[in-house]
């Protein structure tokens, strides 16, 4: 942090109850910290050096909220989305079926709080290797949970809401 002194950070999977997070440290280094954990498994923080005008965690559908799973914040204007998407497990588990609904939902919540006409920000742990570049001998991984052709597709529909894959644009 101090020497790259990013605006924003994003942290996923930090494994940590709330109580147990270490906000106070982070924060004596000039940062706002906002997160959601639990113990053991999840967890997301986003550190911005502005404070955020706005904070909400998790899905608000009405399902499961997965607060520990998603933090939106709003710097400068700007809404940046933060995720840990769920993993997965195994195909054939009902994990990965949540996985795929997970990514619907995730999309349908970009169309109820984004505006495909101004910038925002997705980032985070996505568990999913969107094309063949992404892992080593693809043709071995098809049936893996984080690059099966239905996982796959999952993130590319919620890509496609207006995101664009900045790694590989630049």
């Amino acid at each position: 942090l101090q020497r790259h002194k990013p605006d924003v950070l994003c942290l996923q999977e930090t494994k940590v109850q709330d109580s147990e997070f270490p906000s106070l440290a982070l924060a004596s280094t000039g940062y706002h910290v906002t997160f959601r954990g639990m113990k053991s498994y999840n967890g997301v923080a986003v550190l911005s050096r502005t404070e955020p005008e706005a904070v909400s965690y998790g899905l608000d559908d009405g399902g499961s909220p997965d607060e520990e799973r998603l933090i939106r914040i709003v710097v400068r204007g700007v809404p940046i989305i933060n995720t840990y998407v769920p993993q997965g497990f195994e195909l054939d588990s009902p994990k990965y079926a949540y996985k795929l609904k997970w990514f619907k939902r995730l999309r349908a919540f970009f169309q109820k709080h984004l505006s495909p006409n101004k910038p925002a920000i997705w980032c985070g742990d996505m568990n999913v290797a969107p094309t063949p570049i992404d892992v080593h001998s693809p043709e071995k991984h098809l049936k893996h949970v984080c690059y099966h052709e239905d996982a796959r597709k999952a993130y590319q529909e919620a890509v496609s809401w207006g995101f664009v894959d900045v790694f590989r644009r630049l």
